[in-house]
């Protein structure tokens, strides 16, 4: 192609220099111009002027293609005349072209300096149908769309104007509007590739219509804007006018300042909605208030309270469950049970991590670690920490806060936690939820209720803050000494786990592995004072007794400080403190034994009863005054339950008294005295209904009881044996005191696995049914009743479910 090139004619294809156009659709008739850059097309442009060629351009369909094909083209373009050319620059060309006609693509060549197109015309079919009335109606439907155009878009020339308000010739309209209106590239190409008149014109009618509901929808939120624009203006000039009046009025402070820097700190929180507008409007309000009043005052305490809580801060849980374990038994010892509950928890958790936040009470006597494991926890899981105490609150308003009508308003305890915590999902401790108090200022153990559901808590509303916050994230565990005064349906909202008192075994190791080095390093004794294991155990039997080790360690620390005097005035420069030290330091055993029955004594029984410190021995007296009026006389502080119980083993004594050779005379004469000793302190409950009747019946038939037996149960009038609670305490109680039997309801059998194994394996526990085999275990027997009792025992068949040999026996069937 070094020579002039001329249109070719063969069979009406024609091949013409070639421009691919990017983002830009020329019509016939039309003139435009434009800039190029690419190398073939300034080479195409520069070959058509110098050989007075026309020019064939067409759009590609992705403007981002660097060096087009025939698939990268669309199928329509326009041949054209070029009029001008200006270079700008040696890689950039202005160019002014003109329109001629509609041609197709056939195939596209590129060699290596052009672009080659082979093209045939395609001129638009259905000119004749110009003059139609279709034609006329579209014509009109047009004209009306661009009126409507022009009201919402007022860019256009006046020349483009004119041109189309003037004209009506169809064909005209149809190049001219299109390539004159700011429509997409690809619109405008839909509408030349349309090749009959009638469906072009249709085409422009859609397309006008829709462009012009878009323009209206522009113009409509820039109009909004605007507005909106408008009012913040006119809130700034209003703002600067109070500003130079506060100026004018030696304000102290500049409040408006102040709410800005509120307003920028509340936005940089994640808040819920509803905390947006509340914040908000007191932000207003500050901004409105002089700086030195009360009112202001008031309102930057609400703001710094709310914007200074942890919205959105939430910590990763560690849901390591061999970590876990490490740690609890790394700070505690024993616990089995409590840690097996713990770590099957946080198991849970890990395969689920959406599920709600468990609530967890610790119960169990002072002392026995419910505090230390709620923290241990928090280690575990790598949850900050933060404990409320909930002893003696006796306020509704101490939980849930006080509203801000109040002077001296502030959040509750609940909420002044999480921001102690500085997260929104710390373990959070209520310590001693069972000394909740109630009075005229309301429950608290009530207010608790919406904060400890997990159905509830998300909005949990604190009445200082008055906006939703959050606590479905948080785990709550709760420490109580005793159920009985929690509220059920507070309880029910909480999953107990229950501490048992410790052993003397269990005492000794967390003595020797824990509060020792603890007291050693705090005294500041390390390698100079050792205690060993007869000192610890002789600290444990004769100065302590108790269910935890609170007491214990105040004992160690006690004989350190002794120790400390030594060592500080030079008399010593190393110490071993062992069990026959103990007195020398700490004066004659602080622990007195106990009265009970120790030597198999005739109307002394050993009873066993629970308390909130663990469990105790009971021991029950009888006097029988022969010649009195047959009055039942009962001492000790004894409970209503526990009078209607000697009630009842007086009535069955008397039914019962020929059996055990009680004389019915003697009986309807004598006086009968109960007694409980430890008098000053009040007794009550069924569970001592058996020892009433065993020491009852020894006093009166001569028979001593065994001093190695203790029992525990309910009767009723016909001498059954019903269940009891606080098995395990009460168990623990018979061990630390050396009993080696005890007696307990049939019914109580399956809450054996709940006694710790070295109980079980030092007491021998006998389940009874009714009084008759309670009394036969109980009391020692004359050699002829005994053998008498043992032959009608052989003779008489076992009834099913009869204990008739030792306890391994009964757990096993």
């Amino acid at each position: 192609m070094s020579e002039r090139v001329k249109i070719k004619v063969e069979h009406n294809v024609e091949r013409l220099p070639a421009i691919a156009l990017r983002g830009l659709v020329l019509f016939p008739n039309n003139v435009v111009h434009f800039e190029v850059g690419r190398a073939k097309s300034i080479a195409a442009i520069e070959w058509a002027m110098a050989n007075s060629s026309p020019i064939f351009l067409i759009a590609q369909r992705d403007m981002e293609t660097e060096d087009p094909t025939t698939d990268d083209l669309y199928r329509h373009g326009v041949v054209a005349e070029i009029k001008q050319i200006l270079r700008v620059s040696d890689e950039l060309v202005k160019v002014l072209v003109e329109g001629k006609e509609r041609a197709r693509l056939l195939a596209v060549e590129s060699n290596d300096q052009m672009l080659v197109a082979s093209i045939k015309p395609a001129p638009v079919r259905g000119i004749k149908a110009e003059k139609s009335v279709e034609a006329e109606a579209l014509v009109r439907s047009l004209k009306g769309l661009f009126e409507e155009y022009l009201s919402l878009n007022s860019r256009l020339s006046k020349d483009v104007v004119y041109n189309i308000v003037t004209n009506n010739d169809p064909v005209f309209l149809s190049e001219y509007v299109p390539a004159n209106l700011l429509f997409k590239y690809q619109d405008k190409q839909a509408i030349l590739d349309e090749g009959t008149l009638m469906g072009r014109l249709q085409k422009l009618v859609d397309l006008l219509k829709r462009e012009n509901q878009v323009l209206a929808i522009e113009q409509d939120i820039h109009e909004r804007v605007n507005d909106q624009m408008d009012k913040n203006q006119r809130d700034y000039y209003l703002r600067e006018q109070m500003r130079v009046i506060a100026q004018e009025l030696d304000e102290d402070e500049d409040t408006r300042f102040e709410a800005d820097r509120y307003r920028q700190q509340m936005e940089a929180l994640k808040l819920p909605q509803e905390a947006v507008e509340k914040l908000g409007k007191e932000i207003d309000r500050l901004s409105r208030m002089p700086g030195n009043s009360q009112e202001a005052a008031v309102i930057r305490t609400y703001l710094d309270t709310c914007l200074g809580l942890p919205w959105g801060q939430y910590t990763v849980d560690d849901l390591d469950i061999r970590r876990a374990e490490n740690i609890l038994n790394k700070e505690h010892y024993g616990l089995k049970k409590v840690k097996d509950r713990i770590l099957e928890i946080l198991a849970v958790r890990k395969l689920n991590p959406e599920l709600k936040g468990q609530i967890i009470c610790l119960v169990g006597p002072p002392g026995v670690g419910k505090t230390s494991i709620a923290r241990s926890i928090a280690t575990c899981i790598g949850r900050k920490y933060a404990r409320m105490s909930l002893g003696g609150v006796r306020d509704e308003a101490e939980i849930r806060g006080h509203r801000r009508t109040y002077i001296g308003a502030m959040p509750g305890k609940i909420i002044s936690a999480i921001n102690t915590a500085k997260s929104m999902n710390p373990l959070l401790l209520l310590d001693e939820i069972d000394k909740l108090a109630s009075d005229f200022r309301g429950d608290p153990a009530a207010a608790l209720l919406e904060a400890l559901d997990p159905e509830q808590n998300k909005t949990f509303r604190d009445h200082y803050l008055d906006i939703p916050f959050d606590l479905s994230q948080v785990l709550f565990i709760t420490t109580a000494n005793n159920l009985d005064t929690i509220p059920a349906p507070l309880l029910d909202r909480m999953d107990v786990i229950e501490l048992p008192s410790y052993t003397r075994v269990e005492k000794f190791n967390i003595a020797k592995r824990h509060l020792l080095p603890k007291q050693l390093k705090s005294n500041g004794m390390e390698g100079m004072v050792t205690i060993t294991n007869s000192g610890l155990y002789g600290l444990i039997d004769g100065y302590t007794r108790e269910a935890g080790v609170r007491r214990l360690e105040r004992r160690i620390a006690e004989v350190l400080r002794k120790c400390a005097r030594q060592l500080a005035s030079g008399d010593a420069e190393k110490i071993s403190i062992g069990a026959a030290d103990l007195e020398a330091l700490l004066g004659p055993r602080r622990v007195k034994p106990d009265f009970y029955n120790r030597t198999n004594a005739v109307g002394i029984a050993n009873g066993l009863a629970w308390t909130s410190v663990g469990g105790e021995i009971l021991p029950i007296e009888v006097l029988v005054i022969p010649d009195g009026s047959g009055k039942i006389e009962l001492t000790g502080s004894l409970g209503d339950v526990m009078k209607e119980s000697a009630k009842l083993a007086v009535s069955y004594v008397r039914v019962h008294g020929a059996e055990y050779h009680i004389d019915s005379a003697v009986l309807k004469n004598a006086d009968i005295h109960i007694h409980a000793p430890e008098g000053a302190v009040p007794k009550d409950g069924p569970s001592a209904g058996v020892t009433l009747t065993t020491a009852l019946v020894s006093c009166l038939s001569g028979m001593p009881v065994r001093s190695d037996v203790a029992m525990t149960g309910e009767i009723t009038l016909h001498g059954n044996v019903l269940p009891i609670g606080g098995l395990k305490e009460k168990s623990m109680a018979a061990y630390r005191e050396g009993i080696k039997t005890v007696l307990i309801p049939k019914d109580n059998v399956s809450d054996l696995y709940e006694v710790d194994e070295e109980v079980k394996k030092a007491v021998e526990f006998l389940p009874m049914s009714d009084l008759g085999q309670v009394l036969k275990a109980a009391l020692v027997w004359p050699k002829a009743a005994e053998k008498k009792s043992r032959s009608k025992k052989a003779a008489a068949p076992v009834a099913a479910g009869e204990h008739s040999g030792p306890l391994e026996n009964v757990v096993q069937q």
